[in-house]
């Protein structure tokens, strides 16, 4: 996929102490609430240099502050898992593999939201050779027939999307945020591909009984919450033939935030 011209956030990033994935394991929310943001690279850099005021630390991984991302969704022929997003259904799932890409890893991932908006993600390792097909994998098509009502048989990979991501943690370990930028999509069945250009999701979790410092740095920056999936949105941008409804006004706030019209090719 082509890529657009893009900020460096290393010199940033440099501001923030950093924090191992073991330390990070210790950041645990009991009582978790979730939250996603919308906004650009531009204001990102405002929101890191709070940040780092407010003593937040930055995942490092391998040395290194930001980390690239693989991720492959399944559907079945009717794109049954978009529709249930799209039609509001509570209990929903998706089904996805995820590969690490400076570590190697791979996982198979079953996200499942119950009707009290809570979402549950179970996961298992896999070959990075099996990230679009799994069906020879024997263990992952156990896997998901246990943790899943779909099956491999009525799965197939429908769309990649590639971003590159920055953790970060409160100092009182109570809020965990990752920070995706540089979101591009492909869609195997019908071919195109997209990106979502300067475009940044921050997905909020933190502890529901402690105050955030980060909500407060977003609205000092007229970071506003919203509802958004990136599965969904690149469904939305890459198959002309997926009745998507709400999902349009989604695209359009993105083409808002960052003064531009998403290209697709």
């Amino acid at each position: 996929m082509a890529e657009d011209s893009h900020i460096s956030f290393d010199r940033d990033l440099e501001a923030l102490r950093p924090i191992t994935l073991d330390q990070m394991k210790s950041v645990k929310l009991m009582n978790r609430v979730d939250a996603k943001f919308l906004t650009d690279e531009a204001t990102l850099r405002g929101v890191l240099a709070d940040a780092a005021a407010a003593g937040y630390r930055v995942l490092v991984t391998e040395g290194q502050r930001q980390s690239p991302y693989d991720s492959v969704y399944f559907d079945t022929p009717e794109l049954r898992m978009f529709y249930d997003h799209r039609n509001k259904h509570l209990v929903r799932q998706k089904v996805r593999t995820r590969c690490y890409v400076r570590s190697g890893q791979a996982f198979l991932e079953i996200k499942r939201k119950n009707n009290h908006g809570r979402t549950n993600k179970k996961r298992t390792e896999l070959p990075v050779a099996d990230m679009k097909d799994f069906s020879a994998n024997q263990d992952a098509c156990a896997y998901l027939a246990r943790h899943s009502w779909f099956t491999q048989a009525s799965l197939s990979p429908v769309l990649e999307t590639l971003f590159t991501r920055i953790t970060l943690v409160n100092p009182s370990l109570t809020e965990r945020l990752t920070i995706d930028t540089q979101l591009q999509f492909k869609n195997f069945r019908t071919h195109l591909e997209t990106t979502l250009q300067d475009a940044v999701v921050i997905e909020l979790k933190q502890d529901g009984r402690a105050r955030s410092q980060m909500r407060r740095i977003f609205l000092e920056h007229r970071i506003k919450p919203v509802r958004v999936s990136k599965y969904c949105i690149a469904v939305t941008l890459t198959d002309p033939e997926a009745i998507s409804g709400r999902f349009k006004m989604k695209v359009k706030a993105i083409e808002k935030t960052i003064g531009k019209k998403i290209e697709t090719r």
